[in-house]
């Protein structure tokens, strides 16, 4: 795919979308799964099925996503609480210096734009959280969460006004 960068470890399901200016490497993605530009998606990460990932966005190693999610633009995963460029020698450090730690996104949440995820967490099954909002913690259930750092503003009840707020977050076009 033209102005892609797809690396030959990535396994991709069948009928996934991608965007141009996309970077995968070491991924695996779920069948049906749209991918928007400008997207980089380390290995060691998996995005499920029907998942829909916006432009802009950051999944970094140890990020696992499972089906039906909905990740908004300029989403950034963060898997190292103690991020450091030199060892206290002052040496470079290197792969072997620091440790991943995983973050876990269920099924069915929706993660909205701008959102910073932090490290060690997990985001339950159909959670929503709200745009700019700061993840420190994990999220229940069907829950919104929002602010930095994110609290719960409520439960998802799905009467019909949080069932068109939800479909409208579905149906946003990449």
């Amino acid at each position: 795919m033209e102005y892609t960068c797809i690396a030959k470890d990535v396994h991709l399901g069948s009928n996934v979308f991608l965007s141009k200016f996309v970077n995968l490497y070491g991924c695996v993605i779920g069948e049906n799964t749209k991918i928007g530009a400008f997207v980089e998606i380390q290995k060691n990460s998996r995005v499920g099925r029907n998942c829909k990932i916006s432009s802009h966005t950051f999944i970094c190693e140890g990020v696992v996503i499972e089906d039906d999610v909905f990740i908004g633009h300029n989403v950034t995963f963060i898997n190292d609480l103690y991020p450091r460029a030199t060892n206290p020698d002052g040496t470079p450090q290197t792969q072997d210096d620091w440790k991943c730690i995983p973050t876990l996104v269920k099924k069915g949440a929706c993660v909205g734009s701008g959102a910073t995820l932090l490290c060690g967490i997990t985001v339950h099954e159909n959670a929503v959280i709200g745009a700019g909002s700061v993840v420190t913690r994990d999220v229940p259930p069907s829950v919104i969460v929002a602010g930095n750092p994110a609290r719960v503003l409520r439960e998802i009840t799905l009467d019909p006004v949080d069932a068109e707020i939800y479909q409208r977050m579905v149906d946003t076009e990449l």
